[in-house]
């Protein structure tokens, strides 16, 4: 350092040991400001790089806050000082953690994984937050946190993130409304919220006096997997076995299930399943459901975890299927479902997986009337309007 940079520095330096706090804030605030502005030359540059670092320990935490207000939206800063800025006191803290562009990712994930809540809160409200950082919040951050980072428009946040967010906070209906509003949310994070939903549902005090723990654990369920396959019906065919892996995963890939799936028309979906359940390939097992005789879907089924007296069920249902096509009409629906309702009630002796899928299909049809009955009461009215 020149001669006269070190006279600058030792000048300045003979001063603020005797200057009050408020002149030293204000002299601080000065010549960040001039750094800032690019009011020096190099030899003064140098020189004020030295007495900010210098003031990095001042004493009073005013005059810090003061160089880090002037400091903090600028990104001509050295990141020595922002660092030291950055990991003082919070009121000083935060404000270079909140603004400054000087902060490498990297910087804010280890201070995201140091810090306080408020210091995550505040990463998590940057005008810009990267994937990474957005990641390492979805992963320790709490509610506070997670809420702020949904809500900004800045943050940029992976699917994986979404779905961590899901694991960890699904049981906070604030988290979850935020999550379920995205559409970028992976299917198996969807899912799991329904449950979460279902689950808060079942556990309202007042809802089970009003109708039964029992009965409400039953339309809870059930209200779930029509979800499920609702959304299985939404998904692109690349989207499917994230969702199967997840509900094979969650135990809800039961015959009773894949039966609503398959007679509410939902072909690629139980194509995936079945390729996921049985290990067969994608394309042997789409050759089988479309154009296979009866023993060799049989085989397919079984080889997929049903029972022989549950893959004779599902055999005539793929042949119902083909009979009528595959357009998932109203009319086809119903004929399969008539169809399959007769066959397992004229088993002598039904399983309890036979039971499941008949009580399955006569939901079904009793949903379909209740629907039908709805549209033509609403058709009677707007005519004898």
């Amino acid at each position: 350092m020149s001669s006269g940079a070190s006279v600058i520095i030792q000048a300045f330096l003979r001063w603020v040991e005797t200057a009050r706090t408020g002149d030293r804030a204000r002299a601080a605030r000065a010549l960040g400001r001039a750094y800032v502005d690019a009011q020096m030359s190099g030899i003064d540059r140098q020189a004020a790089e030295m007495a900010m670092t210098f003031l990095l320990d001042d004493p009073s935490p005013k005059v810090r806050s003061a160089l880090a207000d002037v400091l903090a939206p600028s990104s001509d800063i050295p990141r020595t000082i922002i660092l030291g800025l950055a990991e003082d006191q919070p009121e000083v803290a935060y404000i270079v953690i909140s603004r400054s562009p000087v902060l490498t990712d990297d910087d804010l994930v280890d201070l995201a994984a140091r810090g306080s809540v408020e210091t995550r809160a505040l990463i998590a409200a940057r005008t810009f937050v990267s994937r990474s950082v957005s990641a390492a919040i979805a992963e320790i951050g709490g509610e506070e946190e997670v809420l702020i980072l949904l809500e900004n428009a800045g943050a940029q946040l992976s699917r994986r993130s979404l779905k961590r967010m899901a694991d960890r906070l699904g049981s906070s209906a604030t988290v979850r409304d935020l999550l379920l509003d995205r559409p970028d949310l992976p299917s198996e994070a969807r899912h799991a919220l329904v449950e979460e939903v279902g689950a808060a549902l079942a556990a309202f005090g007042l809802v089970q006096m009003a109708i039964g723990t029992t009965r409400v654990e039953r339309i809870t369920r059930e209200a779930c997997d029509v979800a499920a396959v609702c959304m299985a019906g939404a998904l692109s065919v690349a989207e499917l076995p994230g969702l199967v892996a997840h509900l094979r995963e969650t135990g809800r890939l039961t015959p009773a299930f894949l039966l609503h799936a398959l007679v509410s028309g939902r072909a690629e979906f139980f194509s995936a399943a079945i390729v996921d359940l049985s290990g067969v390939t994608e394309k042997r097992v789409r050759s089988i459901l479309s154009s296979g005789r009866i023993h060799s879907i049989r085989a397919l089924f079984e080889s997929a975890g049903l029972g022989r007296d549950v893959s004779e069920a599902f055999g005539q249902a793929v042949l119902l299927w083909r009979r009528d096509g595959m357009a998932g009409t109203e009319h086809c629906r119903d004929s399969v479902c008539a169809a399959l309702l007769e066959s397992l009630r004229n088993q002598r002796t039904p399983s309890a997986a036979c039971n499941a899928m008949a009580e399955i299909l006569e939901r079904l049809a009793f949903a379909e009337h209740r629907q039908s009955a709805r549209d033509y009461a609403q058709l009677a009215a707007r005519q004898a309007a």
